[in-house]
């Protein structure tokens, strides 16, 4: 670890994190209080891949869409419009709708096999996204004059890093230039994160192992062929298992980093804040047991 105790961490000059957990427990949050503070580089992973990597498909899909309107067909046939996604940091829907859902198509499903290659496009990307991390840090600092930096990852980090391969080279990457920090829900996080869901589901990473035997399992419960299954209800079958799925995942990470936990994270309401609860963090790892 780049950091070994609390007090090196109030020391240093150049704090860098690395942010990691269930969407909803508070990264995007803490990312965005450190930006605008001042002196902190704030690097979404979510939006280097609805930009850099995916933009181009995600582009590709409106005009898809577009072309089957005529009067829009003809408009991108002579150039007359320009079609693309307006993604920020705090409005990643133009990623996840292009992920999309599987299942019936009149309740905009998309066939599944389309929906594996969206995945692997998604897991190419975000790879490429979290390797990045190492040049930015060194451009934030270099070109824009910022000592701090932190990363906002996405929740499926843990999807495309083998934490039983030392070797893995994005692990390597990252925890060789950034303190990994993994923000953890408790069992009532859990429940109101489905509650969440269950409401409005969104699209989500699944590895393809595991999306494939939710995906044969719901069609075997349902009795359904695939052009027939209801998208928000296929993700609402998979949510809490892909919840149960990734602890064990992201305890992992945190082997290699720090635990803190989503009600600590409520409590920071500035840079002083966080940065207390990161060498606080630091300390409990160090303690003798």
């Amino acid at each position: 670890m780049i950091y070994k105790t609390g007090k090196e961490w109030l020391a240093a000059g150049d704090k860098r994190v690395l942010l990691f957990g269930m969407s909803g427990l508070g990264k995007t949050h803490i990312s965005n209080l450190l930006r605008e503070a001042g002196g902190w580089f704030h690097y979404s992973v979510d939006y280097r891949i609805g930009t850099r990597y995916m933009g181009e498909h995600i582009a590709d899909n409106f005009k898809r869409e577009a072309m089957k309107v005529p009067l829009l067909r003809e408009l991108l046939m002579t150039d007359s419009v320009h079609i693309t996604s307006n993604i920020t940091f705090n409005n990643l829907a133009p990623l996840s709708t292009y992920l999309g859902k599987p299942g019936d198509p009149a309740k905009g499903g998309v066939p599944f096999d389309e929906y594996l290659r969206r995945q692997e496009q998604h897991r190419v990307a975000e790879i490429a996204a979290l390797l990045d991390t190492p040049t930015f840090i060194r451009r934030a600092e270099e070109l824009y004059g910022y000592p701090n930096f932190v990363c906002d990852s996405g929740g499926s980090i843990c999807e495309v890093i083998d934490t039983d391969n030392p070797g893995d080279p994005v692990l390597k990457a990252l925890e060789a230039s950034l303190l990994l920090v993994w923000i953890k829900g408790s069992e009532t996080h859990r429940e109101e994160l489905i509650r969440r869901f269950d409401r409005a589901p969104k699209p989500i990473y699944y590895r393809p192992d595991m999306l494939r035997r939710l995906w044969a399992e719901y069609l075997a419960k349902e009795g359904k062929p695939e052009n027939q299954v209801d998208p928000d209800a296929f993700l609402r079958f998979g949510y809490a298992r892909l919840l149960d799925h990734r602890q064990p995942l992201y305890a992992a990470m945190a082997a290699h980093g720090v635990t803190v936990t989503a009600e600590e994270v409520a409590e920071v309401g500035s840079v002083s804040d966080f940065n207390t609860l990161i060498a606080r963090a630091l300390e409990r790892r160090v303690e003798p047991t």
